[in-house]
């Protein structure tokens, strides 16, 4: 499983006591977890969780990144060159992928694999832990989106939003995702 995680340390509580409940969910399901390698915030607060756990976490973080937050206790910490470097390693290793409340790094995560989905690079879950109605704002706007048919409501289907973390893992591992063929099939129809 990859995961999106926030580093910032200056949020609610409420953000860092669900993703350690995420982080043992996970864990207990024996499910490893790549993420993106640092010891702050969300970020870190899900590693430890994982491990704490008894489960099996790897980190994948750039060189530049690792000398100032790396988290050295992982099951397996990958250093790469660049950014871009980790993202593709990230996406390619995980089976599904869940987004943790978070910055515009998160973002720019969750709105790439989304619009590899919608590429049809693949055809994987993707979760999103909607802790305190985080993804509410970002719904809005996809909805939006389909609304002013800049993207059809098909494209939605890999998306799972729920607030409770053992049941995000659980929904993500029974769901099937329908691969999508952008190029042959008519982007415009049925709206929300």
């Amino acid at each position: 499983m990859t995961v999106f995680c926030g580093s910032s340390e200056a949020v609610d509580t409420e953000y860092f006591t669900a993703v350690e409940q995420l982080g043992r969910a996970l864990a207990e399901k024996d499910i490893e977890v790549i993420y993106g390698g640092g010891n702050v915030g969300l970020m870190g607060a899900l590693a430890r969780s994982v491990l704490h756990h008894g489960g099996k976490v790897t980190g994948i973080i750039p060189r530049k990144i690792y000398e100032n937050v790396a988290h050295i206790e992982l099951s397996e910490l990958i250093i790469v060159d660049t950014m871009h470097e980790r993202k593709a390693k990230m996406y390619e290793s995980g089976d599904a992928f869940i987004a943790l409340p978070g910055g515009i790094g998160t973002l720019e995560e969750l709105t790439e694999i989304f619009t590899w989905y919608q590429l049809e690079y693949h055809n994987k879950p993707i979760g999103l832990l909607n802790t305190k109605n985080y993804y509410a704002p970002f719904y809005t706007m996809l909805e939006h989106m389909v609304s002013e048919s800049f993207l059809h409501k098909r494209y939605l289907e890999p998306l799972l939003k729920e607030d409770n973390p053992s049941k995000l893992v659980e929904r993500i591992q029974t769901h099937t995702v329908p691969l999508m063929n952008k190029w042959k099939q008519n982007d415009i129809g049925d709206r929300i």
